[in-house]
C-alpha cells in the first residue's frame, strides 16, 4: 500500500478514536427470560410484534416459551422464519412486509447472526423507507431511531445482540452490505443458555470461535479503550476455559451461560474497536459461497495473526496469559505463537477443517477487492494490506484440486 493510501487509512482512523466517547453507542439492557421480553412489550404498550428468525429453530420449537408469554401479555404477534444462512435483500424485504402487513411496533431477533441481521435491516427499512439496503453500506447511513429491538441470541458467537452492525447479501450478485450505524444496536439482549442447548456440537464450535474472533481482532487493532481491551481479555479467558467442555458436553449448561456472556463481550469490545481482515475475507468468503461466517473465521485467524508478525507478540501475549496459556514471564514472541498454536489446536479438537472447500482461483482476485474496500479505511488493523496482499489469505485456507499436468 502506498504512502498516500496508508496515510489517508491511518487519519480516518484516528478520527475515528478519537470520536469514541463521543459517539452514541449504549449497551442493550439485558434480560434473562422469555416472560421478561413479554413484561417489558406490556409495559411499552406494544399491541403486536414481528418475531424475526430462521425455518430450523422454529421447527425445533424454541419459539413456543416466548409465544406463549407474549399470549399470556396479550401482546399480537407474527413470524417470519424464512431467513438465511446469509440473510438477503429478499428476506429483509418479505418481513418487512410481513411487518407493515400485521401493523407491528417492534421487532425480536430470534436466532443466530443471521437472523438478529435481517431483523436489523428490517428495523432500518421501516424507519427509512425510501432508502434501498445497498445505500445503507457503511456507516453513518441511519439517523432515525428504530422501532423497539429486542435481541435473543441461540448461538454463543455473533454477539449481534450488542453491535451496531448488520451484513445483509445481495442474492443476485452474492455481494455482502455490512450496514454500521448507531440506532441497529439492540434495545434489550436477552441471554437465555437454555436456548442454546439444542445446538449440533459443530456450531457451538464454529459460533464460539466466531466470538473469540472478534475478542482477538478489537483487541489488537489500533482503536481500543480501557474498557473493550477489558471486555476482549474476559471473553477470551472464558472461552479458552468453556469452549471445549460445551463441545464435548452440550448440556453443561454452565459453559454454555459463559459462552454466551462471552459472545456479549465480545460483541461489546468489537462495536467500538471493530474487527479486521479476518472478517473482511470471511464475509466475502460468506458472499459469495454460503461458506459460514463462523467456520470461515476460524480457519482464517491463525493465518491473519501470523501475517500481523511481531506488530501483534504484545497484545497476544496478554490475551496469551488471560486464556492461561503462558505467564507473565513468558517472552511476548514466544506468547503469540503459543496463543495461534492454541487456537490452531482448539479447532482440530473440535473437527474444524484447516481448509475450506469451494473456493476457486480464479474468483480470488475479485473476492480480495470486496475483502480491501471492506476493510480499508475502516477496520483499524494492525498491519494495513491491499488486495494483492489478501490474495495469499484465500490461497492459504483454499482446499484446491491438484491442477493436471
Amino acid at each position: 500500500m502506498n504512502i498516500i493510501e496508508k496515510l489517508y487509512c491511518r487519519v480516518f482512523q484516528t478520527c475515528f478514536r478519537i470520536a469514541i466517547p463521543i459517539l452514541p453507542y449504549r449497551n442493550p439492557e439485558v434480560m434473562s427470560s422469555e416472560k421478561e421480553i413479554a413484561d417489558v412489550l406490556k409495559s411499552k404498550k406494544i399491541t403486536s410484534v414481528l418475531v424475526v428468525t430462521d425455518e430450523s429453530l422454529y421447527k425445533l420449537g424454541l419459539l413456543e416459551k416466548l409465544k406463549q408469554e407474549l399470549k399470556a401479555a396479550d401482546v399480537s404477534y407474527t413470524v417470519y422464519d424464512k431467513t438465511v444462512a446469509n440473510p438477503t435483500i429478499a428476506n429483509v424485504e418479505e418481513a418487512r412486509e410481513q411487518y407493515i402487513e400485521n401493523k407491528c411496533n417492534a421487532i425480536i431477533g430470534f436466532g443466530g447472526g443471521s437472523s438478529m441481521d435481517c431483523a436489523k435491516a428490517v428495523g432500518a427499512r421501516i424507519v427509512k423507507p425510501k432508502q434501498s439496503i445497498p445505500k445503507m453500506k457503511g456507516i453513518l447511513k441511519i439517523h432515525k431511531r428504530l422501532p423497539l429491538f429486542i435481541a435473543v441470541p441461540t448461538t454463543a458467537g455473533t454477539g449481534s445482540e450488542t453491535t451496531l452492525a448488520a451484513v445483509i447479501t445481495d442474492g443476485e450478485t452474492r455481494h455482502k452490505f455490512p450496514i454500521n450505524d448507531f440506532p441497529l444496536i439492540p434495545h434489550y439482549a436477552v441471554l437465555i443458555p437454555e436456548v442454546t442447548k439444542g445446538l449440533p456440537p459443530f456450531i457451538t464450535a464454529t459460533t464460539g470461535m466466531d466470538a473469540l474472533t472478534h475478542a482477538v481482532e478489537a483487541f489488537i487493532g489500533r482503536s481500543t479503550t480501557k474498557e473493550t481491551r477489558s471486555y476482549a481479555l474476559e471473553a477470551t479467558k472464558l472461552i479458552f476455559g468453556n469452549i471445549e467442555k460445551v463441545y464435548k458436553n452440550g448440556n453443561d449448561m454452565e459453559a454454555r451461560k459463559n459462552m454466551l456472556y462471552a459472545s456479549f463481550l465480545a460483541g461489546k469490545a468489537f462495536s467500538k474497536s471493530y474487527v479486521g481482515y479476518s472478517h473482511a475475507v470471511a464475509h466475502s468468503l460468506g458472499g459469495k459461497y454460503n461458506t459460514p461466517h463462523g467456520l470461515a473465521n476460524a480457519v482464517l485467524l491463525p493465518y491473519v495473526l501470523e501475517a500481523y508478525g511481531e506488530t501483534i507478540y504484545d497484545k497476544l501475549k496478554k490475551l496469551a496469559v488471560a486464556g492461561g496459556l503462558v505467564t507473565e514471564e513468558t517472552e511476548a514472541a514466544d506468547a503469540a505463537k503459543r496463543f495461534i498454536r492454541k487456537i490452531r489446536e482448539l479447532n482440530a479438537s473440535m473437527g474444524i477443517p484447516e481448509k475450506l472447500s469451494g473456493i476457486r482461483r480464479e474468483d480470488i482476485p475479485e473476492l480480495a477487492v470486496h475483502a480491501a474496500k471492506e476493510g480499508n479505511p475502516l477496520y483499524p488493523v494492525p498491519r494495513l494490506m491491499t488486495a494483492k496482499e489478501l490474495e495469499s489469505f484465500y490461497f492459504a485456507v483454499g482446499e484446491f484440486e491438484e491442477e493436471t499436468q
